[in-house]
């Protein structure tokens, strides 16, 4: 007979949990899988593509509702089927209607939510955040009708916001606390191009820009800066970072730091209970990106079904496009004591090289424009292959690089 398994949450990371159980152990589970929002599950990746009007909604669902059927896949979404509560006692998950799911195994996947600054007017009609479809609704209706548009925050999520606003035809001014954009994933360097990229599509960016207070009479009216700045305002979307949804597992006697403290398996601090994507803290780490999600779907599939199963983190790697441009970024990119650093520049291309070396290896990268080569870099990067054969070539390129080291892995 099939073990109980649920599945809380119907995002990225669900997904390929269940798409790596079907390959292993299909039948080994009877699987249900719990979502509050009002859809099949959908690549978050895309939203701002959507806001943009590069891609439909429907465009970004990533199954549909036949291929979990086929999978024998119980699928729970909306309000009335979120998940309320855990009791590990009796291993049951309950319900918004009250009902109950038995489990033998339990899988929190619920993601994380927006930060929303504590700062006055944060309360204000028009004041948006940038994570779901539902948002993306929401700031399609704000945008209309050329408005000004503030985004606080200048990393991934708030470019992204910032793109989509502008070519809805909002006038946008981007607020960001740091020195430079994107500061997780870009040098000075990069993030300086990516700056003058942005403003390239009639975005204003202000560096160092620290929001004070959101102000109106009933509707947003001005963003003031710390610095006594007052930007003109009709609606303002806040990308000021995330928090890890632990919420339920707190008040199910869980270990939580910033996120669900889980082991090597993925295992919470109670047996048969296990958290992925960006609910969960291993090693001290809280990833906010969906590779390190979808490796970890893959190692507890493996867990769950016999195998290994053994997650020992992983290596950052960014690989996107930002207001239209193609960034690529992994490892230690700034570059650490020790290090040494080759750069390639183009700027008649609008192109950026930046490779990090230790001893033997490929230890980081930052690509801006020319993303071609990001994966074979990262897969440098993560087997800790020699790079010596191809030291002098690799900055050109795999293609001219591969023949002079053909031992090194792509």
């Amino acid at each position: 007979m099939s073990e109980p398994l649920v599945i809380i949450g119907n995002g990225m990371a669900a997904v390929r949990l269940v798409e790596e159980l079907a390959k292993h152990s299909l039948g080994r589970y009877a699987i249900a899988v719990i979502g509050d929002e009002p859809r099949l599950a959908y690549n978050r990746v895309l939203l701002s593509s959507v806001l943009a009007r590069e891609v439909s909604k429907a465009e970004i669902e990533l199954r549909p509702a036949q291929w979990w059927r086929d999978r024998g896949v119980t699928l729970l979404y909306g309000e009335s089927a979120a998940a309320t509560a855990i009791d590990p006692a009796i291993r049951r998950v309950r319900l918004a209607t009250g009902a109950t799911l038995p489990f033998a195994r339990l899988v929190i996947a619920t993601g994380s939510k927006p930060i929303r600054l504590a700062v006055p007017g944060m309360d204000l009609p028009g004041v948006l955040t940038f994570r779901d479809l539902n948002d993306v609704a929401a700031i399609e209706d704000a945008a209309s009708g050329g408005r000004n548009a503030v985004v606080i925050g200048g990393g991934l999520l708030g470019l992204e916001a910032a793109y989509g606003l502008a070519k809805a035809g909002a006038r946008v001014t981007v607020v960001h606390l740091m020195d430079r954009l994107m500061e997780r994933q870009l040098d000075p360097t990069a993030s300086a191009m990516l700056k003058t990229a942005v403003e390239s599509k009639g975005i204003d960016v202000l560096l160092e820009a620290d929001t004070a207070a959101i102000s109106g009479d009933g509707r947003i009216e001005a963003v003031h800066l710390k610095d006594g700045h007052a930007l003109p305002a009709d609606l303002v979307v806040v990308a000021a970072g995330i928090r890890p949804n632990v919420e339920l597992a707190r008040a199910a006697g869980l270990d939580v730091g910033r996120g669900i403290l889980v082991d090597d398996q993925l295992q919470t601090s109670l047996p048969g209970i296990y958290a992925i994507g960006e609910c969960a803290e291993h090693r001290g780490a809280c990833y906010g990106l969906v590779e390190p999600a979808y490796e970890q779907a893959r190692a507890l599939a493996s867990h769950l079904s016999g195998g290994d199963g053994a997650y020992r983190g992983s290596v950052l790697a960014t690989n996107l496009k930002v207001s239209g441009v193609n960034l690529f970024s992994a490892g230690d990119f700034l570059g650490s004591p020790g290090t040494e650093t080759i750069v390639c520049t183009d700027p008649g291309l609008g192109s950026y090289k930046k490779l990090v070396i230790r001893g033997d290896r490929l230890t980081g990268c930052v690509l801006f424009g020319d993303t071609a080569d990001g994966l074979w870099y990262l897969e440098l990067i993560r087997s800790g292959q020699s790079i010596d054969a191809i030291r002098n070539d690799m900055m050109f390129g795999r293609a001219l690089a591969a023949p002079a080291g053909k031992s090194v892995a792509a």
